[in-house]
């Protein structure tokens, strides 16, 4: 049934119009006088429709010009059919000039010129254009160039952090004596999600290897807040998934004092640190927990003496960059084994492991100066219980890598972690407590 038009119904209309009138927009007219936005919205559509033209007291409280008997509505009379291009860009200009106070709005100008849509729509196509042909707004050129200027300014935080990060490569490598070393390697722990059993095991090896090296490969951190993943903004914990990686290292350097450790940067690194240097919304939320921090602190790097190897450049501007300056985040060990976050890394013709892809796999190959030799992608810490990806499809892992850096050769000796593990002729069995579930 139509809605009756009663008086009231009338003055609602006119009030639709008066109100998007004075405060230049339906959301904050609605704002302003506490009507919802909607109902606003279809009494506005209702009186243009219907031809409704603002009031000479609306006109004045925004500081307007009454339109000279014009039609609000797009209707045959406003269609001008031997107006030129400049024709409409005068008017345009007669506009703006009237309103120098005022955005003019496409709704504006409908409401406040004397030409119909289709009149300068059929030159122009868009309201964006129109204004662009007037000077009313600027030109392509210009605009882009203003963008690059942005872009270049909001990468200088950027670099500045490059710079501090860059130091951290090798700042703190401990001199290896002896000929034969080894390497405890972990990759992809990702924060509050990793395996609390494999946790445990990773650390008891530490204190019971006491490796020259321990190799964190990249993705410490899990933060979804910062990713592709859709995460709820009021269950983010930030600052908790920051201070599960801290007491992580803090305890590795209390399980082996004398072992150099090496944390490689990862995409999620990467991304963290990122945000930081953007302070993104969520970011600006773990600042005012974290006051000061630096990447030093961040990670405690100075404090746990942690070597931090992330070559990349932080003031990328594609994806594309990202992904190949993230590839040169490797690190050597005496010549002999290389450690890699990616796949990439299998393609430089060295005994080494990557991590990234949370399964385990070993190719063989052979190498004039290596002999016959391993490369392995590890699995991860993460737990296999993950609700946005095939986490079933998982291994958990970690390895000892044994080198004999005279002749270069390598022994991989890898721990795969199910609901029990072998270790150096060790069992262990995974507690009640260390029972994950689907999350």
């Amino acid at each position: 049934m139509a809605k009756k038009k009663t008086t009231q119904y009338r003055k609602d209309l006119q009030q639709a119009i008066d109100l998007f009138v004075i405060y230049g927009g339906i959301t904050a007219a609605a704002h302003a006088e506490g009507i919802p936005r909607t109902t606003l919205k279809d009494r506005l559509d209702t009186a243009i429709v219907e031809g409704f033209n603002p009031t000479a007291k609306a006109l004045k409280e925004a500081g307007l010009k009454k339109p000279r008997n014009i039609p609000f509505t797009e209707d045959e009379a406003k269609f001008k059919t031997d107006w030129t291009p400049q024709d409409c860009i005068d008017e345009l200009k007669r506009i703006v000039e009237a309103n120098p106070d005022q955005v003019i709005s496409r709704n504006h100008f409908r409401v406040f010129s004397t030409i119909s849509e289709s009149t300068w729509n059929r030159f122009f196509g868009t309201f964006e254009e129109f204004k662009r042909q007037a000077g009313v707004k600027l030109s392509r050129h210009v605009h882009q160039h203003e963008k690059d200027i942005a872009r270049h300014a909001a990468h200088d935080q950027m670099r500045d952090l490059t710079a501090e990060k860059v130091q951290y490569a090798g700042k703190y490598d401990r001199p290896g004596g002896g000929r034969w070393r080894t390497i405890l390697v972990g990759s992809d722990l990702h924060d509050k999600n990793c395996d609390p059993f494999w946790r445990r095991l990773f650390l008891d090896t530490v204190k019971r290897a006491q490796p020259e090296v321990v190799c964190l490969n990249g993705d410490v951190f899990d933060l979804p807040e910062f990713g592709r993943y859709t995460v709820d903004p009021r269950e983010w914990d930030v600052v908790g998934r920051i201070r599960w990686v801290q007491q992580f290292i803090a305890e590795l350097r209390r399980a082996a004092p004398d072992a150099q450790i090496d944390l490689i940067e990862g995409n999620h690194e990467f991304r963290l640190i990122r945000h930081l240097a953007e302070a993104t919304p969520a970011m600006r939320a773990v600042l005012s927990d974290l006051h000061g921090f630096t990447i030093s602190r961040l990670l405690l790097l100075d404090e746990c003496e942690v070597n931090y190897v992330a070559k990349m450049n932080l003031a990328t501007f594609t994806k594309r960059d990202v992904a190949e300056q993230l590839a040169d985040n490797y690190v050597i060990y005496w010549d002999s084994v290389l450690a890699h976050h990616f796949p990439q890394g299998r393609a430089m013709g060295m005994p080494g492991w990557n991590g990234h892809h949370h399964k385990h796999i070993v190719w063989h190959s052979y190498s004039p100066v290596y002999g016959p030799f391993e490369w392995h992608q590890v699995g991860c810490g993460h737990r296999r219980s993950a609700s946005y990806a095939e986490g079933e499809r998982w291994s958990n892992g970690f390895m000892l890598v044994h080198v004999d850096t005279q002749k270069k050769s390598t022994a991989f000796e890898y721990v795969d972690v199910r609901d029990f593990a072998m270790i150096g002729g060790k069992f262990y069995v995974r507690e009640g407590s260390e029972l994950v579930t689907p999350h």
